[in-house]
């Protein structure tokens, strides 16, 4: 992998924990942003709405044809 941007390497080789770690050393800062967007997705909203709400309506939705469906068979 070639790095293009002398900022960009000089940046990640000032990331501690390189003589140990290796690649692995940015494992905290991923988890950390995942975290991060699993919060924002929770709290979020547009309105009355958030990822979450819609995600189970959906969900209930799908459910509810597919129940549909089988009593129909």
């Amino acid at each position: 992998m070639r790095i293009y941007s002398t900022t960009l390497r000089s940046l990640l080789d000032k990331w501690p924990g390189k003589k140990y770690f290796g690649i692995y050393r940015f494992l905290p800062a991923f988890f950390v942003l995942g975290a991060a967007l699993e919060f924002s997705m929770i709290n979020w909203h547009v309105g009355e709405v958030n990822f979450y709400r819609t995600y189970k309506r959906n969900k209930a939705h799908t459910l509810a044809q597919e129940r549909l469906q089988s009593e129909e068979n």
